[in-house]
């Protein structure tokens, strides 16, 4: 099997798909993901070119980005059905896109130690300077305000309203999600990275509250 030809033609679907995203799930998200997942393959002895097109792949089945989670998938397996014949890796790459997000990947652990790689890499994109600055974005796009202290963070294990991005603000989501993921890393090099880009999100919103409350009485 020609890896390069496939990760070359795993790119350029991704590509296809997200490159007019304007939400923090575009091609650079997915290159950044790729990028680290393979750097964290490569400390944990783990497979790479599964690690590559799982991370290549995951946010073309968002379902975020698709009229449902099944159409999102259903769109990743028949384009791995048309490029990868071996069938028990696509199993694998699947099963790990499956699984991986936030409110599907907080049950069952990931099976593989792929799928606890690219969950990482995943994880670790909303984190830290990154982190913020794609929540920033996301927020605008979903025409939610930056901060308002009379919203409290909700309850992200109630999943339909956690979904309702017209609801709560960007730094409840600091709350609700970011603030979390450090202690739900999966890898030794993946928790690593993470604790520096979670400290640097607590100095943020300390300097954030701050700013916003200068002044005030």
């Amino acid at each position: 099997m020609d890896y390069i030809h496939l990760i070359t033609a795993a790119e350029n679907f991704a590509k296809e798909q997200l490159g007019q995203d304007t939400t923090g799930h575009d091609w650079f998200h997915t290159d950044r993901v790729r990028n680290t997942a393979a750097l964290i393959a490569g400390m944990e002895g783990a497979n790479v070119v599964i690690c590559s097109i799982a991370a290549l792949l995951h946010d073309v089945a968002d379902e975020k980005l698709n009229p449902s989670k099944e159409a999102g998938l259903l769109k990743v397996q028949t384009w791995l059905a048309a490029h990868l014949p071996d069938e028990a890796a696509c199993e694998q790459i699947m099963e790990i896109i499956e699984t991986m997000s936030f409110s599907g990947g907080r049950g069952a652990p990931m099976s593989t130690l792929e799928g606890q790689i690219v969950q990482d890499a995943d994880r670790l994109d909303a984190l830290g300077a990154i982190g913020i600055t794609r929540t920033l974005v996301f927020s605008g796009a979903k025409g939610r305000p930056v901060y308002d202290p009379k919203i409290p963070p909700r309850d992200e294990s109630l999943k339909e309203e956690y979904r309702d991005y017209s609801k709560g603000t960007a730094v409840n989501h600091f709350y609700e999600k970011l603030l979390k993921l450090k202690d739900l890393m999966n890898t030794s090099y993946g928790k690593q990275l993470a604790e520096e880009r979670h400290q640097f999100m607590l100095v943020f919103l300390e300097q954030f509250y701050k700013e916003w409350n200068q002044g005030a009485e």
